[in-house]
């Protein structure tokens, strides 16, 4: 008896849907609210904060002592200062889309790492090297430890493909960057993630971060709210890396 009770039961609930399939409109599974904002692109797109746009470094500032950026503004572009230090954004950020260009001199040398070694930090926490370093290099004919080669997430997360340029050619990184999300006692709730694009080509699909950039031993999180982005003076012996073109999109 309780059998054919649950036979029916089934039998009840299935034609049900159904009729409720059969009886329901197009019009019932629109969503009408809320409308995207319309947003254009043209050489940024409307909603964009522009980091840097030619003519000086305003938006950056020094992170050993928080005073004006010392690297070198001309001709659109910007370049490392060796030996002046990493720079920073004054605004700080949570999650967000980024677009960047660099540029690695035609007349580079050396090899390995000291080829053009910079740093894009998604998330300065702190002074030196700390955050979340998506790499810049030379990594065109120019072997090293993959982890390490432009487009990954340094002693992190390889790159899926080599889309390097040659030095010379400008190249682009277009950044997905979604925060970590941390407890009230400081504990991590939500791991960082990254998609990243290098010259249009996808390199990290929504990648899950370890923690911050560690370049000996493993990485590891600590509580931090939203921040700055960071670029690498990284002093090595090279010729330094140029930028132009700077903009993010808050998420």
């Amino acid at each position: 008896m309780k059998r054919i009770f649950l036979i029916n039961a089934i039998l009840f609930i299935v034609i049900n849907s159904v009729n409720a399939q059969q009886n329901s409109k197009p019009k019932d599974s629109e969503i009408w609210s809320p409308v995207p904002k319309i947003v254009s692109f043209q050489n940024t797109p409307d909603d964009a904060i522009i980091l840097f746009n030619g003519g000086n470094l305003d938006q950056w500032i020094s992170v050993k002592d928080k005073s004006a950026a010392k690297w070198i503004v001309k001709d659109n572009t910007f370049t490392v200062n060796k030996g002046t230090g990493n720079i920073e954004t004054k605004q700080s950020f949570t999650n967000y889309q980024l677009h960047i260009e660099w540029l690695i001199p035609s007349y580079i040398t050396g090899s390995g790492q000291a080829r053009g070694n910079s740093g894009l930090f998604l998330a300065s926490t702190g002074k030196g090297d700390n955050g979340y370093e998506l790499q810049l290099l030379d990594s065109y004919n120019n072997r090293t430890y993959s982890n390490g080669q432009a487009g990954s997430i340094y002693k992190q997360a390889i790159p899926l493909v080599n889309a390097s340029k040659k030095p010379g050619e400008w190249q682009t990184y277009d950044v997905i960057w979604n925060a970590p999300v941390f407890n009230e006692n400081g504990s991590l709730k939500s791991a960082a993630r990254v998609t990243a694009l290098h010259n249009g080509i996808l390199i990290q699909n929504n990648v899950e971060l370890k923690g911050e950039t560690a370049f000996i031993g493993t990485p590891t999180y600590k509580n931090h709210g939203p921040s700055p982005i960071k670029l690498q003076d990284h002093g090595d012996p090279s010729e330094p890396i140029s930028f132009r073109n700077i903009w993010i999109r808050n998420l």
